[in-house]
């Protein structure tokens, strides 16, 4: 999709649909699979790592590759997945 308009709108609803169909059908539920990343990477690094830490490190992923290719629209659908379910994740106790 680089290079393809898109409106605010339009992106937004991409994410929505993505987190909500696609991506939940695939990985499961947001919780479930941000858990199990965490955890792998608490290991990984030594220190606890949050949910939220998972979103804010792979929506840094997504900023990394549009420094590179700024019009890649799946790269900023991906963001605004990104920052959406860390703002849920977030306000959760984790």
């Amino acid at each position: 999709m680089t290079n393809d308009h898109r409106t605010r709108e339009d992106i937004i609803h991409s994410a929505l649909e993505a987190i909500n169909g696609d991506r939940h059908r695939d990985y499961g539920s947001a919780i479930e699979n941000f858990q199990r990343i965490a955890s792998g990477w608490s290991e990984i690094f030594g220190h606890r790592v949050t949910m939220a830490q998972v979103a804010l490190a792979m929506d840094w992923v997504k900023s990394s590759r549009l420094i590179k290719t700024p019009s890649h629209t799946d790269s900023w659908i991906d963001k605004c997945g990104y920052s959406a379910l860390g703002g849920e994740l977030a306000t959760k106790d984790e």
